[in-house]
């Protein structure tokens, strides 16, 4: 089996590093891997010195400058895993053109096209967003009508894909936790922030009806790698749309609750609100939880429970 290539749009992102480090285990086993990823500022040299050899390009979805650099020194990716996104829903909210614009991937799918073929595999992260949870455990199959601007532009994205590329997997990705990233990542960590008020010892509130499924990073690592792995060893083109989140439905509540639990913080300070008692500036669903039963048919992938996952996470200090 030739080299392949693999693609990681928004390499600098959280998932975006963690593939990449995973990937760059691949070694021959079962076959070589070439990889690249893009970035929009620039590219952290921890990374690049954890994973080499990677080669890196600089790429402005918004107007898709940067992809002819990708096709003559890289060529056509045998597999594109596109990360990049405003995933923050309150700045969604507050530059809607610019969420559309980086969120629907118009960009990327046309510089594909260029190549004359569908002999890449695109796997676009979604999110769990674009329900707009009025109920517990969404499947696949029903209806996305998203609460805010970043739910629409993910659903947006979607139809997109669906519409003008004809080998794809998109997965709906719920709150993606675990260690930090080999260059730490700007972005609050889910869990590590809840480690981090509560050691504080202070009361804090947690909103105790908003549901989620929370997913373990190295389990997203795993479900894309699966899918990566299928379209090199058997070359099936595929129109895939997955619910990927994690074993339990969660309220964020519950989310502290588990963090003290290993820890040993004193949960009479963990408080029980309501998210209605809050105004965050943008529209938050209340129970996005989502079934998973397609993801473990499909791949046989079973994420680790939500209580494993935060050990996992905070049994190495956070830290990758």
């Amino acid at each position: 089996m030739g080299r392949k290539r693999l693609l990681v749009v928004g390499g600098t992102g959280y998932l975006g590093q963690h593939l990449l480090q995973e990937f760059s285990k691949i070694d021959g086993k079962p076959y070589d891997l070439a990889l690249a990823f893009t970035y929009r500022s620039n590219p952290p040299q921890l990374l690049l010195d954890a994973i080499p050899p990677v080669l890196s390009f600089h790429v402005d979805l918004q107007i898709g400058e940067g992809f002819d650099s990708i096709s003559k020194i890289f060529g056509q990716p045998d597999v594109v895993v596109n990360c990049a996104a405003i995933s923050i829903p309150r700045a969604c909210e507050k530059d809607p053109v610019a969420a559309m614009a980086t969120n629907v991937p118009c960009s990327l799918v046309k510089w594909l096209s260029c190549f004359g073929n569908s002999n890449t595999l695109l796997i676009h992260l979604s999110t769990d967003q674009v329900y707009e949870g009025e109920k517990s455990f969404y499947k696949e199959e029903d209806e996305t009508d998203p609460v805010n601007i970043y739910g629409m532009s993910k659903v947006a994205a979607e139809q997109f894909i669906s519409a003008n590329w004809s080998n794809f997997a998109i997965l709906r990705s719920s709150i993606i936790y675990g260690p930090q990233t080999i260059a730490p990542v700007s972005k609050s960590l889910p869990i590590q922030w809840i480690d981090s008020v509560l050691s504080q010892d202070d009361e804090v509130e947690f909103f105790n009806d908003e549901f989620r499924t929370p997913i373990y990073v190295k389990d997203v690592v795993k479900i894309i790698l699966a899918l990566t792995e299928r379209w090199i060893s058997d070359g099936k083109q595929m129109q895939l749309l997955l619910n990927v989140g994690g074993r339990d439905r969660v309220s964020r509540l519950q989310m502290a609750e588990a963090v003290a639990a290993y820890r040993g913080y004193n949960t009479l300070l963990i408080k029980s609100v309501s998210g209605s008692s809050v105004t965050r500036g943008v529209a938050s669903p209340a129970d996005i939880s989502m079934d998973i039963s397609r993801l473990v048919q499909t791949l046989g992938i079973t994420p680790v429970s939500f209580k494993d996952g935060v050990r996992l996470t905070l049994e190495t200090g956070g830290s990758s």
